[in-house]
């Protein structure tokens, strides 16, 4: 049976840590972590990870790799932070990596890398710099399951953080995203299959890209003061897709108006697939090749007629001028 040692500290402040415990913490070898677990007890766990730096006089990856030592010893639990999850409006969401299996395949391995030194601690440096603070032990093993798991550069992840944050800076009135935000936004990356700078790159142009022509679509349809809902974002998205500018579409629903009297989503779409059927993208060939037969119909049958009529009007003033002439000569 384990016994308590009881700790006297300066003034009339006291701690106890178990026999069990101190067997668990000699068994480590490890006196940062011994020293980590001791500011915890002081602290009753009120502090922060940049706190237990700062009294400690350790690097942020000093206190991570000390905190992931006394997570394996079972003496602090990781649960996570308590951050509000974020989500902006166009980014999509797949499954994080389950809890038990990030943590059973990363905690060993994240010490490893943190202790040596390798390109993940820095990465860890970079990423607590751009996010404007030292990243909690539960925060360190979500980006080392993006670093590890998926095998992504360390430079391609830095562009996810940074795009990351332009996203929710622009949707949450300049709050930093939450590490599991990143995460999830690391596994739609995976799914596009960006695992290189160039690719990242490429995907970000053309998110923004979409992004712009969305707001030049949303602008013609009149559409202020709310965003497009999933409905409508899917067809504005195929649309684009498609080839369609803010033009094309502008006609599309000035004809959709004519037709419907309102803004009807389904009849607008079917204008424009036919347009796409027949290769016809732009306002300009739109204008050229899509004429609508009922005005041409008309303005044919009206030149005919003008055309009867004028060659009627010739014969009869014709006739008219041989009568008098005859009448004349009488």
């Amino acid at each position: 049976m384990s016994t308590d040692v009881k700790f006297s500290l300066p003034g009339h402040e006291t701690v106890s840590i178990s026999g069990q415990t101190i067997d668990k913490l000699i068994r480590a070898g490890d006196g940062d972590a011994a020293l980590l677990y001791l500011y915890i007890l002081k602290t009753r766990g009120q502090s922060t990870s940049g706190e237990a730096a700062a009294a400690l006089g350790k690097s942020p990856g000093g206190i991570a790799t000390a905190m992931a030592v006394l997570s394996r010893l079972g003496l602090v639990q990781l649960d996570g932070s308590s951050e509000q999850e974020d989500k902006p409006e166009d980014q999509e969401i797949s499954p994080a990596l389950p809890e038990k299996e990030r943590t059973r395949h990363t905690v060993e391995d994240m010490k490893r890398e943190l202790e040596a030194g390798s390109v993940f601690f820095a990465l860890v440096e970079a990423a607590q710099g751009s996010l404007g603070k030292i990243l909690a032990p539960d925060e360190l093993m979500r980006l080392f399951s993006i670093y590890d798991s998926l095998h992504m550069a360390p430079e391609v992840i830095l562009q996810l953080i940074t795009h990351c944050i332009a996203e929710c800076n622009g949707h949450t009135g300049g709050r930093m995203p939450s590490i599991r935000y990143i995460e999830k936004a690391a596994y739609t990356w995976e799914r596009e299959g960006i695992f290189s700078l160039d690719k990242a790159e490429a995907y970000l142009k053309d998110l923004e890209a979409r992004r712009s022509a969305r707001g030049e679509i949303k602008k013609v349809l009149q559409i202020r003061e709310r965003e497009f809902s999933d409905t409508e974002k899917h067809f504005v998205d195929n649309w684009i897709s498609m080839g369609f500018d803010a033009g094309a579409v502008s006609i599309a629903y000035d004809r959709t108006l004519v037709k419907t009297g309102k803004l009807a989503w389904s009849y607008m779409d079917s204008i424009l697939k036919n347009w796409h059927s027949r290769g016809i993208r732009t306002q300009k060939e739109i204008i050229e090749k899509d004429k609508k037969p009922d005005k041409s119909v008309a303005f044919d049958s009206k030149k005919s007629r003008d055309q009867r009529f004028g060659a009627a009007d010739t014969k009869d003033i014709e006739r008219m001028q041989r009568l008098l002439n005859k009448i004349k000569e009488d």
